[in-house]
């Protein structure tokens, strides 16, 4: 039997029991992968979509391949997986669980197969956005290709951040890690960094050989390599902003070590033709005031109503964006005018349930709302999206019990009525774990962009759906005259 891959249509397609267009048993968003088969019936086309069989109107198909990124609910952090339409695959942080690995081992099918990621990106070295890569390198057959980070490197000792100036103001951080040979010879000597968790996770997966290359990523760098401005689909590093003394690389102090690594978070902005989105890591005031007067050589502090404007017009050329993550999982520590500079019209807030910091702030939020564009602009959140509780927070427990449950009902006897009602409590029990992992992080939760470079999706999953051909809450982003994006309202 000939089958070929096709996708789902804009903005969503309902796959249908029967061929001639009734019962629907399946919902795709825009960009869903699908396989079509050889059955025909007049407008109708045989699929197999999402482990289902099922038939499609012809017109809710496409052949084109689109940008994807999923926000996923990693909890308290940050994660996201961005697929390119020639199908590379990148890990932008990971979270500090295990969602990230759990959600990637749902796409990947178990990664039962070697894999290699294009390429990893740690945003900064605090744990909510790096600690899950640690599991994702316990999977054997997972690797990547290059692995970027910001050039700093905890380590033990007084210095956490390492070295820094001490004549002049501001102090600089003056050892940074640009290299594989950078961080082989920083890992070579253990007194350095035993006992801090970032460079012991680098370090099994050097060991390991989970990535080919290590490097630092920043403004110096322009864009991601194989991402330039020759390419469709670009991916600009806004920072962090490497400064020089006399040729040697430093990176500024922001006052404390939290803010300092915060602040030089890496900063992507990603277009794709005429659609772009902004991801920022964990970006604060002193550091998104540093990177709007490095980028249009203007005070980030404007003194008057026209110095704001001038500002403001000069900055959002480089950092208007459609499509925002919010930094920081939507703290209180922002500059109101960065906020007005990227003037999105969606912005995605990865955050918690159970955290001490009450993300999101109730004034990023109004802030956020106030400096978007349109009538209507969109805030998305990663806890929201998901309100039923997590299961699975211990995978290698829940897995060492599925497998026991295999056992006991493989070898379990039906020679009695006794016998075949305990085999089947037991399967009762399997099914109701099972179920577990269909409400996890690897369905719900998660906050999905899709992009043709013209128009644009944000979706997520209802987690009560009224029926089987409405199972996603979509919110289209649509080009007017002169091709830029607004939110086309239901209503």
């Amino acid at each position: 039997m000939v089958t070929s891959t096709r996708f789902a249509g804009y903005p969503s397609a309902v796959v249908y029991q029967n061929p001639n267009g009734t019962k629907p048993i399946q919902h795709l968003i825009w960009g869903d992968w699908l396989r079509l088969k050889e059955g025909r019936n007049g407008d109708y086309c045989e699929v197999h979509a999402r482990g289902m069989d099922g038939w499609m109107h012809k017109d809710n198909i496409q052949t084109e391949r689109l940008l994807e990124i999923v926000f996923v609910d990693i909890g308290q952090g940050d994660g996201c997986l961005l697929v390119t339409p020639d199908d590379r695959h990148i890990v932008i942080d990971a979270g500090v669980g295990d969602n990230m690995a759990r959600f990637l081992n749902w796409r990947y099918g178990g990664f039962d197969n070697p894999w290699e990621f294009e390429i990893g990106i740690i945003s900064h070295p605090d744990a909510d956005h790096y600690g899950g890569f640690d599991l994702i390198f316990d999977e054997p057959n997972v690797k990547f290709k290059t692995f970027f980070h910001n050039g700093i490197v905890e380590r033990t000792g007084k210095n956490p951040l390492g070295p820094k100036t001490t004549s002049g103001r501001p102090p600089y951080l003056t050892d940074i890690i640009h290299t594989t040979d950078d961080i082989r010879q920083f890992l070579s000597v253990p007194e350095r960094w035993q006992r801090r968790e970032y460079p012991t996770m680098l370090h099994k997966g050097l060991t390991n050989g989970k990535f080919s290359e290590f490097k630092m990523l920043s403004n110096d760098d322009k864009y991601v390599p194989g991402y330039g401005p020759n390419n469709d689909l670009t991916m600009e590093v806004l920072g962090p902003i490497v400064e020089f003394d006399n040729n040697k690389p430093r990176l500024r102090w922001f006052g404390n070590v939290g803010k300092t690594k915060n602040g030089h978070s890496i900063v992507l902005r990603v277009k794709y033709h005429n659609t772009s989105l902004l991801l920022g890591g964990d970006l604060n005031i002193p550091a998104e005031n540093f990177l709007l007067s490095y980028h249009t050589g203007l005070d980030a502090n404007p003194r008057s109503v026209e110095e704001y404007k001038t500002l403001v017009e000069a900055a959002r050329n480089i950092f208007q964006v459609d499509i925002a993550k919010s930094c920081h999982h939507g703290s209180s520590d922002f500059s109101d005018i960065y906020l007005d500079v990227t003037n999105p019209i969606a912005t995605v807030i990865s955050s918690g349930d159970n955290e001490p910091y009450s993300h999101p702030r109730a004034d990023a939020l109004g802030t956020i709302g106030l400096h978007s564009r349109g009538t209507r602009p969109l805030i998305f959140s990663t806890e929201l999206a998901r309100s039923t509780k997590e299961y699975i927070k211990h995978p290698h427990v829940f897995r060492k019990s599925l497998d026991e449950l295999h056992k006991q009902i493989d070898n379990a006897p039906e020679n009695t009525a006794k016998d075949r009602r305990k085999k089947a409590s037991l399967e009762k029990q399997r099914s109701k774990l099972l179920k577990k992992i269909e409400r996890s992080v690897a369905v719900y939760g998660a906050i999905h962009v899709r992009t043709d470079g013209y128009k644009a999706i944000v979706a997520q999953k209802y987690e009560q759906p009224r029926s089987k051909s409405k199972k996603w809450d979509i919110y289209c982003l649509e080009p007017l005259g002169n091709g830029s994006l607004y939110y086309k309202s239901k209503h």
